[in-house]
């Protein structure tokens, strides 16, 4: 499989394009105005207690306080696909009593945490005081003293292999590790490089702890274009095209750093035409944003985005298919599922996700479904859980958030429709001032009165509501002027009295 990595810089905006056989499967943006958290350790102060949420809320020094459950005070809240001895695990839990935060923490207590979700709208950060601290291989946990193996490495043969690896790598005191899935057929000197980095870098957050006064960081994940790198250099990975000096230099050295001896098709890009607009990613991040997403089929889905829920639907559109009803259905759903799985990663969505596919007659279609819909989700980096297809055809699944998704990040609530996404009528607005006028004249007589009101409104109560404005001026005994302002919001109505 081609796939290539485009890293742009324009306008201190960071952007990373990852393509597959051409197609953009990921796309991530970093602004310098907008500080990530995610990752970052902090000496924080307990700034509020409240029993009542079991939460306590901690100055970080930054814009937003986090808050940090008891729960997360307690046990580590971080699902890092472990597998350590789960049942012992479960069994401790168990056994714990979950304690009052009030017990765990008090006001003015000087804590070590670290964001394990990005603030998302008017909720601050999420914060644990467990750490997870990232190499390219692995993933150190301080305090586990355990070494687990990432879910996604399917292969009970690897999985083996691995664990007995580590029998053989002095591992230090005090510290675990968790294999990423990046590490499936890796050798004791891939890990035992990533180890070393690793314990070099806490040992300089623990010397930062001491050091430092509360409230500040100690700690900073990588930025953007060192996380791609990171997280998202493969084997299979044919290029990286940098447009920026700077950045080529950055990404040239960590390079280095990660994959030493190996050898990558990487160049600076230098020609005028810009690197997004040469590979079409424009207009294919464009795309993302829209409600309605085309498959190649005819068919289409639809994607509704709020806070909380994502609901996408699938329709046959255009797709007529060329045998029967049942078969046009359960081809526009298999291409739906594949485009669905790409949307979530491009969009970056989270937390619950309901999916209703084209209702189908037979069970083994229903049952090739939900397999191939499994299968595509199983790229995405980000946690999920898929339940079971309804009878319905709905699939409910959520997707770990742990920052804002893609739209929000580049897209503000629109301040005309105020995110409803709809605005009233004209004919609505017309009728909506007509009542207005007849509430402000009461059982008065003899007034005169103005209406302002927005022009497409105005239009319609001078010609089609015509009738109805002389009829109110009749029954009251008033003057009545509509007056046109472009200024004023299609559902506002100002009115006022002639003394």
């Amino acid at each position: 499989m081609k796939r290539e990595i485009l890293i742009s810089l324009d306008a201190n905006e960071k952007q990373v394009a990852i393509l597959e056989e051409g197609s953009l499967e990921e796309f991530y943006i970093e602004r310098a105005d907008v500080g990530r958290t995610f990752g970052n350790i902090y000496k924080g102060k307990v700034k509020t207690v409240i029993p009542g949420i079991g939460a306590a809320f901690v100055d970080l020094g930054t814009k937003k306080d986090g808050f940090l459950y008891v729960t997360d005070a307690l046990k580590s809240p971080l699902d890092l696909e472990a597998e350590f001895d789960e049942q012992n695990q479960q069994a401790e839990r168990r056994r714990e009593r979950i304690k009052r935060i009030d017990e765990v923490l008090k006001v003015g207590q000087e804590v070590i945490v670290q964001v394990v979700k990005e603030p998302i709208g008017n909720k601050g950060p999420r914060l644990t005081t467990h750490f997870s601290i990232p190499a390219r291989y692995l993933v150190m946990i301080p305090g586990e003293e355990k070494v687990g193996v990432s879910r996604r490495i399917e292969d009970r043969a690897e999985r083996e292999r691995i664990r007995n690896l580590f029998k053989e790598i002095e591992i230090p005191k005090g510290v675990g590790f968790i294999v990423r899935t990046a590490g499936e057929g890796k050798g004791a000197k891939e890990f035992s490089r990533d180890i070393r980095y690793l314990i070099r870098l806490w040992k300089k957050v623990q010397a930062s702890i001491t050091t430092k006064k509360a409230p500040s960081a100690i700690h900073q994940e990588l930025d953007l274009v060192e996380r791609i790198i990171r997280d998202h250099l493969v084997e299979e990975t044919d290029k990286i095209v940098v447009d920026h000096k700077e950045i080529y230099k950055k990404v040239d050295g960590f390079l280095h750093v990660y994959l030493p001896g190996q050898s990558i098709d990487f160049h600076l890009y230098q020609d005028r035409q810009p690197l997004f607009e040469k590979y079409n990613i424009e207009k294919e991040i464009e795309r993302t944003f829209q409600k309605n997403v085309y498959l190649k089929s005819g068919g289409y889905i639809v994607i509704e985005q709020t806070e909380g829920l994502v609901a996408i639907d699938v329709n046959t559109g255009k797709f007529t298919g060329h045998k029967n009803l049942e078969e046009t259905v359960y081809k526009t759903n298999l291409e739906a599922a594949w485009e669905v799985a790409r949307q979530m990663r491009l969009r970056d969505v989270g937390g619950i996700i309901i999916i209703d596919f084209i209702d189908m007659e037979h069970p083994e279609h229903r049952r090739s479904l939900y397999r191939n819909f499994k299968e595509s989700v199983r790229k995405d980096r980000a946690k999920t859980n898929i339940l079971k297809m309804s009878e319905l055809g709905l699939v409910e699944m959520t997707r770990q958030r742990i920052r804002p998704s893609l739209e929000s990040a580049i897209y503000n609530t629109c301040t005309y429709c105020e995110g409803k996404g709809m605005v009233k009528s004209p004919t609505t607005m017309a009728i909506q001032t007509i009542r207005e006028l007849r509430k402000a004249l009461g059982h008065s007589q003899g007034r005169t009165i103005n209406a302002y009101v927005h022009p497409e409104a105005a239009e319609r109560l001078l010609h089609q509501e015509k009738k109805a404005i002389e009829n109110l001026e009749h029954q009251t005994r008033s003057r009545i002027f509509v007056y046109s302002d472009a200024a004023l919001h299609i559902e506002d109505v100002n009115i006022t009295f002639v003394k």
